[in-house]
């Protein structure tokens, strides 16, 4: 637009402010890509981040390959169906983790993640080394095996590999050291009737009968087997999240009918599942990989079930049925 003559023109300097605005947008601009390429200041990367030697990039590889976030939220994005994973490692703990993902069908006992304790690299990222030192220091998790412990859970069991377990935890760990900036926030679940979210007292009370009648009392306890024993253990070990009661499969073989049975294993020779093998099985997982299952999902029970627990085992497997020959 030009000034008409005789009148006063600001024209000009309406554009050299416009210039000068443009120009400092220009600057603003350019920093800020500048910044963008230097290093996260302080923010935790991916690529900084590993844990028991397992690398958080291969982690985020395998959350996006099993399709993590079409159940699960994280740092904000994803489904709600499943918990928020942002911060899931720095509340409940490594060796929460490593009992729960080979076998997510059911939730961690504490003997579980106890076993996963004397693993040294597992105990040394969880900074202790005792069960009563973690459930301590990870309240989250000593919630979860106080009340869902042993019971089935929401998530399916993945074929995850030992080394997809490792990464998928660093992964995790990666986004526990973010800085989200209280992103997201934390929802209010006050009132809530949803059975899982009931405090624990309700819960428990629940579960224990206000009143026994006297006459169903009995006199004197009747003696424990050593397959009621084993049932037990199998429980308080968590050896039920990855083995069924039947023939099915879960991460590992079902118990149902397997005593006696012939068990193809992985150097494709067989043997029979009698009192030593099973008892090998228990102690030493990896002594004879059965076939169609991967070695190293299976912990060893070798020093945290003495020789009469073990035993006891073996006879809960046997009273599922099978013969030995």
């Amino acid at each position: 637009m030009s000034c008409a003559p005789g009148e006063p023109c600001e024209e000009g300097r309406t554009r050299r402010r416009a210039l000068a605005v443009l120009g400092l947008m220009g600057v603003i601009f350019v920093a800020l890509s500048t910044v963008s390429f230097l290093d996260s200041r302080g923010q935790a990367v991916p690529a900084a981040v590993s844990y028991a030697g397992f690398d958080a990039v291969q982690g985020k590889r395998v959350f996006q390959a099993y399709n993590c976030m079409g159940c699960h939220t994280i740092v904000g994005n994803g489904a709600y169906f499943g918990p928020d994973l942002t911060g899931i490692y720095g509340k409940v703990g490594p060796a929460w983790l490593e009992a729960f993902l080979p076998s997510a069908g059911a939730w961690p006992t504490s003997g579980a993640v106890a076993l996963q304790l004397r693993n040294e690299a597992i105990a040394t990222a969880s900074g202790v080394h005792s069960i009563d030192d973690y459930l301590a220091k990870y309240p989250a998790a000593a919630e979860r095996i106080e009340r869902r412990g042993g019971h089935a859970s929401s998530m399916p069991n993945l074929p995850l590999s030992h080394a997809e377990i490792g990464q998928l935890i660093a992964f995790l760990e990666y986004t526990s050291k973010m800085n989200t900036e209280g992103w997201p926030p934390t929802p209010r679940v006050n009132g809530l009737a949803y059975s899982r979210a009931a405090p624990m007292a309700a819960a428990a009370s629940t579960l224990v009968p206000a009143s026994t009648p006297a006459a169903a009392a009995p006199t004197a306890a009747a003696p424990e087997t050593a397959g009621a024993r084993g049932a037990q253990i199998a429980l308080e070990t968590g050896c039920t999240a990855c083995h069924a009661r039947d023939t099915g499969r879960l991460v590992g073989p079902g118990w149902g009918g397997l005593y006696g049975a012939e068990v193809a294993l992985a150097d494709g020779s067989k043997i029979r599942a009698d009192d030593a093998y099973l008892t090998q099985s228990i102690v030493d997982p990896d002594a004879r990989i059965v076939a169609g299952y991967a070695p190293h999902l299976m912990p060893s029970y070798a020093g945290m079930l003495d020789d009469e627990e073990v035993a006891a085992l073996v006879a809960y497997i046997r009273s599922l049925g099978g013969e030995h020959p």
